[in-house]
């Protein structure tokens, strides 16, 4: 996938969304992985031309695995974006203290407001999650599947708890073009370190989605047409 057509796609889903306002400070949560490369990408591009005026601010949370996360780094360096490494101990209060059965859960509250208190120290009024169009999917699977609901990520949400609003701008991005833009342009991905990685309830609903688009082709762009159409009527 081209800068371009990246470009437009985040420019589509912020437009119609209303996700920045003049002014905004905006953080980047990066994990390290494709997915918030290309979402800070996108947004350093659509920096450049946007009417309205933003700023950027990059967070990695250290969940202390032992990641090195100099190449991200150098990539913030190169986007000339403030890139923050927030060190913690939550790897090992998850799977040494707690050594908890279902460690996602936790290691995603402790890791949101690790997060979250390093978005308020750099006084950022906003934050983009890297939620691409397949996540989206996959979430409302999830939901039907185990809660009996119809549920996803919303484009954005407002945190009354924090002050803080989560924009999602890779909302029209699919997984398959994240990958091709981040081959193209050589992203810096760091692998993660994480026992459980590819063990988890999304990587199940993943490969469903995978067998279920094989079996009927153009089912996920169906789900995802008409999770659009629920999430403008709310909008």
């Amino acid at each position: 996938m081209e800068l371009q057509r990246l470009l437009s796609y985040t420019r589509r889903a912020v437009d119609t969304y209303n996700m920045i306002s003049d002014g905004d400070k905006i953080a980047v949560g990066m994990s390290g992985g494709k997915d918030s490369l290309c979402l800070l990408k996108a947004l350093k591009g659509l920096q450049r031309f946007y009417p309205q005026k933003f700023e950027l601010e990059a967070i990695t949370v250290d969940l202390g695995l032992g990641m090195d996360f100099e190449p991200i780094k150098r990539f913030c360096d190169e986007l000339e974006v403030n890139y923050t490494i927030k060190s913690t101990e939550i790897a090992n209060v998850v799977f040494e203290e707690r050594k908890e059965s279902n460690p996602c859960s936790l290691c995603a509250k402790m890791r949101k407001g690790a997060l979250n208190d390093e978005i308020k120290r750099l006084n950022c009024n906003k934050v983009a999650y890297a939620h691409h169009k397949d996540d989206i999917i996959e979430t409302m699977l999830l939901s039907l599947i185990y809660e009996g609901r119809f549920h996803t990520f919303n484009p954005i949400t407002y945190l009354d708890r924090t002050d803080l609003y989560v924009i999602r701008p890779l909302m029209y991005v699919s997984e398959s073009d994240v990958i091709g833009f981040k081959n193209k342009y050589n992203l810096p991905v760091v692998k993660s370190k994480c026992p459980v990685d590819g063990y988890t309830k999304r990587e199940y609903v993943k490969d469903l989605l995978k067998t279920l688009n094989k079996e009927n082709p153009g089912v996920t762009e169906r789900m995802f047409s008409a999770i659009e159409k629920q999430l403008l009527l709310n909008n």
